[in-house]
């Protein structure tokens, strides 16, 4: 957890990674190439205006398909989130995907250590 982050931006990124999870789960494999997305972090700017989602790929070999997919699609995932928590927030965020390797990276150091 980033310290520098206020409780408020926490709670709205929490929120934020629940039903954007439940929008993309909702839309299947088939739409990202038969990759599993899974919603790892959720950041919110402090004015709650940017929020910077950040995906996990299963299989990473079809990361790039998948994070193109999203990003084309950018603007109906932000409609379909508005839909769901308007009646929470005053404005819906600007989405920014970002591919996050960490799960990847872990992978490499575990095979490296099993050497």
């Amino acid at each position: 957890m980033d310290k520098s982050l206020s409780t408020r931006q926490l709670k709205v990124g929490r929120e934020l990674q629940k039903h954007l999870a439940e929008i993309i789960r909702s839309k299947g494999m088939a739409v990202f190439s038969g990759a599993m997305l899974t919603v790892s972090e959720v950041k919110v700017s402090p004015d709650l205006s940017l929020a910077k989602v950040y995906i996990s790929i299963f299989p990473s070999n079809k990361a790039e398909s998948a994070m193109a997919q999203l990003n084309d699609n950018i603007k109906s995932y932000r409609g379909e989130l508005g839909s769901k928590i308007a009646k929470q927030f005053r404005i819906v965020p600007e989405l920014v995907f970002y591919h996050d390797t960490s799960m990847e990276y872990a992978s490499h150091i575990d095979e490296l250590l099993k050497k």
